[in-house]
């Protein structure tokens, strides 16, 4: 759609107004309703409302609370400052005087502020029955008006926030080390002997620490409580006592040359008391030589080849009688 003038056009600001046509016409609203803005004292805005709340739902429900139920506040808002009022999808059209245009502006906007529209009415109707009011009306209203306290209601509980310090981008300083502290009193330099005094001395005085630390290392280790069922078995006494010293003395001037070894003796076995020994023992084993006189040679064991190899030799005598 364009808009032009012609040569009959007698009111140049009628060109703007057909703008503003086009405009009301995108925006739904009714071309019966539209065509008033041709006449004079009749102004437009179209108010942009899908930028002012980011959260989806929570500008649904403000939109809907400037509606009103049955679009009770929205008429109410038309009466009192005499605009024609639509809300559409991401824009309020408001069609009117300039001095209703500001407060219609101020009211939608304030709603999505989450300011209900309800108070802004409320002050408007009484702004109108002042008005009306002869005496009342060079005077100041605003202790008529009604103030509203806001309500800042949590629903959750707010974080602990730690105090915050000074930013500085430097670090903190470093501590001085044991050394440090020793060179500036002048410890460090002096000698050993000074330092022996100066303990002595700190003992004398009765530095509590140091007692307790000695009286602490003084006592003897705590002893852990034994269990019955996870006690170790004692040692051997023989194997405890170790090799006699008197040995040891004389194995190492032996080795040295400082005098004979003595020889060491095996320690003497003694035999189980669960297994006695038996009293008829096998005799030994005496293996077979040629140099022993009426001795015969042993018989060879039998193996598992040599049964093999006699069976066989069976099987082919019997084959061969046959």
């Amino acid at each position: 759609m364009t808009v032009a003038t012609t040569r009959k056009t007698s009111d140049p600001y009628v060109i703007l107004k057909a703008r503003d046509l086009i405009k009301l016409l995108a925006r739904s609203i009714p071309a019966a309703q539209a065509m008033k803005i041709l006449d004079d004292g009749v102004h437009c805005d179209v108010i942009k409302i899908g930028g002012l709340v980011r959260n989806r739902d929570r500008f649904v429900r403000r939109r809907q609370r400037l509606v009103g139920p049955d679009g009770a506040t929205l008429k109410a808002l038309e009466l009192l400052t005499e605009c024609y009022v639509l809300v559409q999808g991401n824009t309020v059209a408001c069609m009117g005087g300039i001095k209703g245009l500001k407060t219609c502006r101020k009211v939608v906007e304030e709603c999505f502020r989450n300011v209900h529209p309800i108070y802004n009415i409320k002050i408007l109707m009484i702004k109108r029955e002042l008005a009306n009011d002869p005496e009342l009306k060079e005077e100041d209203w605003e202790r008529f008006l009604p103030k509203f306290a806001k309500k800042n209601v949590q629903t959750k509980k707010p974080l602990k926030t730690r105090p915050t310090k000074a930013y500085t981008p430097f670090p903190p300083a470093q501590q001085p080390s044991k050394v440090d502290l020793q060179i500036e009193s002048g410890e460090y330099f002096a000698p050993e002997s000074a330092k022996r005094q100066a303990a002595a001395a700190a003992t004398r005085t009765g530095d509590v620490a140091a007692r307790a630390e000695s009286d602490a290392a003084a006592l003897p280790p705590k002893k852990k409580r034994e269990r019955p069922h996870k006690r170790k078995p004692a040692p051997d006494a023989d194997a405890a006592s170790g090799p006699d010293a008197a040995d040891l003395v004389a194995s190492i001037r032996g080795r040295a040359g400082l005098g004979p070894a003595p020889e060491r003796k095996k320690p003497r076995r003694e035999a189980p008391l669960l297994s006695p020994e038996p009293a008829d023992k096998p005799a030994k084993r005496v293996t077979w030589s040629p140099d022993v006189e009426g001795g015969e040679p042993p018989k060879p064991a039998k193996t598992a080849r040599a049964k093999k190899a006699k069976l066989l030799s069976k099987k082919a005598k019997r084959s061969a009688s046959r």
